[in-house]
C-alpha cells in the first residue's frame, strides 16, 4: 500500500491487528455472529450538532478542522474491517485503510468481542452489585488520596456494566465528598452523560505509527513529540507516554523543552516501582525539584496496586494519578461466588504504507509487530530485553 495525496494533504494507509493474549477464551458461532452484526452496525453512527459542539467545549485542543472533519464522518466496515476465525477457532481481525478514518474502530471493536464473549460463552454471571462495588472501590481510592479517571472502555463487560460502574464511582465520590478527586473518563459518551471530564493520553500507535512511516526508530520519539505539541499545543501535552520502544530509550530524548510542558509521564508496562524510580531519577538528574513532577499508573490496576504505587511515587518525589480500566468495568464473578476473568484482548497498528509498525514495551509480553523488525530495531536501539515477574498478559486477572 502507498500514500496518496487528497486536498493537498498526504494520508497513510494502514493495517491494524487483533491479538487476544488470553486464547483459551475463544467466540462461540452465535458470538461471533452478533458480533459481526454490530461491527457492520458502525456504518450507522454519525457524529452529530450536539457531539461536535461537546468535544469543542470539552476537548478543546482538538483542531477546528477535525471537529469540522467529524461533522460528515463515516466508517466503513463493509471495506475496512475483516472478521474471520482460522482452523482453531481463533478470532483473526483485519482493519485497512486511511489512518484518520481506521483510527477509530480500536475501541468500539474491543468492547464489542468482549461483550459478545460474555453474552454468548461465558454467561455465568450477572450485575448485581456492580454499582455498590464501583462506589466502594471509589471511597477506598478516594480516602486513601488516590486521584483516578476511569479508562475501562475497552475491555468492559458491556455497555450496561460501564454505565452502571460510572454510576457507583460518581456515587462513591459524592459520598466521601470527593469529587474533585475524580479526574474523569476516557469514554467521551459517558463523560457527557456523568457530567465528567474527558481525560486520557496519547497512545502507543502514535509513536509506532511515526517510527513505521518514517523508519526512522532513533528519531521517533523525539519526532512524536514535536508532532503532537505542533497539534495540539504545550497546554495540551499531558502525560508523555514512555514505553513504546523501552522506557529507557524514551528518557534519552525526555528534555527540555518536552520534560517541561509534559506534565508528567505513564506508566504502562513493566515493573511499576523499578520504573518510578526511572523516572524519578531522570527528572531529578534534570533538577526538577521534588513533586513538580506527576506520573500516571494504568497498567492492570486495583485498590491494593493503587496504593503500593502511590506510596512509591510519593517515595520518590513524584506526584501520583491513576487511571483504571478492566478493574472497573469487568470485575465480576460467577453466580457461585468465582472470578469470571475478562479477556485480554488488544487492536495495535501493524503497519503504515506498508512498512511494518511495531512496539517493543518494558514488559516482552506486550510486545507486538513483526518478529523480524522487532529485532532490527532491538539492535538499532541497544534495547535491553527485560522480564517482570508479574508481567504474565495471559494471567493479569487470575
Amino acid at each position: 500500500m502507498k500514500s496518496h495525496k487528497a486536498t493537498g494533504r498526504e494520508v497513510l494507509d494502514v493495517e491494524y491487528g487483533f491479538t487476544n493474549r488470553t486464547p483459551d477464551k475463544q467466540l462461540s458461532k452465535e458470538a461471533l455472529e452478533w458480533m459481526k452484526k454490530e461491527v457492520i452496525a458502525l456504518e450507522d453512527l454519525r457524529f452529530s450538532e450536539e457531539d461536535i459542539n461537546f468535544l469543542s467545549s470539552a476537548v478543546p485542543y482538538l483542531p477546528q478542522r477535525y471537529l469540522d472533519y467529524l461533522k460528515t464522518f463515516k466508517l466503513n466496515p463493509r471495506e475496512q474491517v475483516v472478521i474471520e476465525t482460522d482452523e482453531k477457532g481463533e478470532l483473526n481481525i483485519d482493519i485497512r485503510g486511511l489512518w484518520v478514518e481506521t483510527i477509530l474502530y480500536e475501541i468500539p471493536l474491543l468492547s464489542l468481542i468482549s461483550e459478545a464473549y460474555f453474552r454468548f460463552v461465558d454467561t455465568n454471571w450477572n450485575y448485581d452489585g456492580q454499582v455498590e462495588s464501583a462506589a466502594e472501590k471509589t471511597k477506598t481510592l478516594l480516602n486513601h488520596g488516590c486521584t483516578f479517571s476511569e479508562f475501562g472502555t475497552r475491555r468492559r463487560r458491556s455497555y450496561k456494566a460501564q454505565q452502571l460502574v460510572l454510576e457507583g464511582i460518581v456515587r462513591g465520590a459524592k459520598e466521601v465528598g470527593k469529587l474533585n478527586m475524580l479526574t474523569g473518563t476516557s469514554n467521551v459518551h459517558f463523560a457527557r452523560e456523568f457530567a465528567l471530564r474527558p481525560i486520557g493520553t496519547v497512545a502507543h500507535e502514535w509513536m509506532m505509527g511515526t517510527a513505521a512511516y518514517t523508519n526512522d526508530y532513533r528519531a521517533a520519539n523525539k519526532q512524536s513529540m514535536e508532532m503532537w505539541l505542533k497539534t495540539m499545543g504545550n497546554e495540551a501535552a499531558g502525560f508523555a507516554l514512555t514505553d513504546t520502544f523501552g522506557s529507557e530509550i524514551f528518557f534519552k530524548d525526555f528534555v527540555p523543552p518536552f520534560s517541561d510542558v509534559y506534565v508528567g509521564v505513564r506508566q504502562d508496562s513493566g515493573d511499576p516501582i523499578e520504573y518510578t524510580e526511572l523516572a524519578a531519577n531522570h527528572y531529578k538528574k534534570l533538577g526538577y525539584p521534588p513533586n513538580s513532577k506527576k506520573i500516571i499508573f494504568s497498567d492492570s490496576l486495583n485498590v491494593e496496586k493503587c496504593l503500593k504505587y502511590k506510596e512509591a511515587a510519593e517515595k520518590n518525589g513524584l506526584v501520583p494519578t491513576f487511571g483504571v480500566g478492566t478493574f472497573f468495568t469487568n470485575d465480576f464473578h460467577t453466580l457461585g461466588g468465582e472470578k469470571s476473568t475478562p479477556l485480554n484482548i488488544v487492536i495495535k497498528i501493524s503497519a503504515v504504507n506498508g512498512n511494518p509498525a511495531i512496539k517493543i514495551s518494558d514488559n516482552i509480553s506486550k510486545n507486538t509487530g513483526d518478529a523480524e523488525t522487532v529485532r532490527k530495531v532491538k539492535e538499532t536501539l541497544g534495547y535491553t530485553e527485560k522480564e517482570w515477574a508479574e508481567g504474565d498478559e495471559s494471567h493479569r486477572w487470575g
